[in-house]
């Protein structure tokens, strides 16, 4: 049975939101769901910003009516706020009506705190789950809500890119803390002094990812990512595959956030070769395994609807290129695969490679039944 399609009035209303998103300007001391109130002492008028918090209510001094510069600084503040209040009844529509999916509060807060840190403008990627749940959006079509259950957030970013930026975001201990103060880092088992993963008192994970290019690289050591604020990074063999050329999308949460996710059809092979890297006696890998091979099967079959068979068999002959281990790591995951979506598969790569003209044999497709 077919995905559903998304009506593509949502999906027009969804790249409307995407580039609002991305031409949003916003003032980290004044949040935009805040308000700017004019209070008068003693005959004199002063602006105060009001917001809410963590549940709690705030006041902040803001300055004398009088002053030209915080006049024109609160009068740019209602565009903001505007087209924010605007972008938020997209986000709603979407969501209410359209019924695509939003993240839990908690992860669409340390999403919106980390966007506005800078973290996807130093071009870090978002993996894992939550941007497995952009692609309803992305692809214009309903893919099962099971698959896209998380409790924590995974960002990744080419060493590469790191040091070359010349920038950094703001200590990310404190962007996760002022979205719960409960958030702390936890030493990396080679080296106490660096931390490659934050929890909350709830247990949910923030985790900074790079790729290791081989198993000798960095030893299992974090590497030092100055571009993230304090932050360092696990190194992970395949993970180069898989954020090479990130597609935007839109998170969404509030107003929307724009992030970079792998592009789908990257993704969807690597959750094969990661599936076969789980571990067999651990009920935890094991049933990240699952959902590893149901999030690669479903994306399989949206790729194989939207006739993507090109882009799809490209990334795959990519991935059989790399080698012996690549090629035994996506054989042993496609073999987990359920019997229909291996079939759709591969018959979506056997289209795909006669399409660029190339052989399915010589780039791992099975044959047809």
């Amino acid at each position: 049975m077919a995905l559903r399609a998304v009506d593509l009035a949502y999906q027009t209303m969804l790249s409307e939101l995407e580039q609002r998103c991305l031409d949003a300007e916003f003032d980290a001391t004044f949040p935009e769901t805040g308000l700017f109130k004019k209070t008068t002492v003693k005959g004199r008028d002063y602006w105060y910003f009001h917001e809410r918090a963590l549940g709690k209510y705030r006041k902040k001094y803001v300055g004398p009516d009088s002053d030209p510069e915080i006049a024109k600084r609160v009068a740019a503040f209602k565009t903001i706020r505007d087209d924010f209040l605007a972008r938020r009844r997209l986000v709603s529509t979407l969501v209410n009506d359209a019924r695509l999916p939003r993240p839990g509060d908690l992860a669409g807060d340390l999403a919106e705190a980390l966007w506005k840190a800078g973290v996807f403008r130093m071009r870090a990627v978002l993996v894992g789950s939550m941007a497995f749940g952009c692609y309803p959006g992305l692809l214009g079509l309903r893919l099962p809500a099971q698959a896209m259950r998380t409790g924590d957030m995974d960002l990744a970013q080419f060493h590469s890119i790191s040091i070359s930026v010349d920038d950094s975001v703001a200590p990310v201990l404190e962007v996760l803390r002022g979205v719960d103060a409960s958030f702390r880092d936890i030493p990396h088992q080679m080296d106490g002094r660096s931390a490659t993963k934050f929890v909350n008192d709830g247990g949910f994970v923030v985790e900074f990812l790079t790729p290791n290019y081989s198993k000798q690289d960095y030893l299992g050591r974090p590497a030092a990512m100055p571009a993230l604020g304090g932050a360092s990074a696990q190194p992970l063999r395949f993970l180069d595959f898989v954020i090479a050329e990130p597609v935007r999308a839109v998170v969404l949460h509030k107003g929307g956030i724009p992030v970079r996710v792998p592009a789908p059809e990257r993704y969807a092979v690597h959750k094969l070769i990661v599936a076969s890297r789980r571990a067999d006696d651990d009920a935890i890998f094991l049933s990240k395994r699952e959902k590893d091979i149901l999030q690669a099967g479903i994306l399989f079959e949206a790729l194989a609807q939207k006739r993507r068979h090109l882009d799809l068999a490209v990334v795959w002959a990519e991935a059989w290129k790399r080698g012996p281990a690549w090629r035994e790591a996506i054989i042993e995951g496609r073999a987990m695969m359920a019997v229909e979506h291996r079939a759709i598969l591969g018959d979506a790569l056997r289209q795909g490679c006669r399409e660029v003209g190339w052989k399915p044999e010589d780039h791992g497709c099975e044959p047809a039944n």
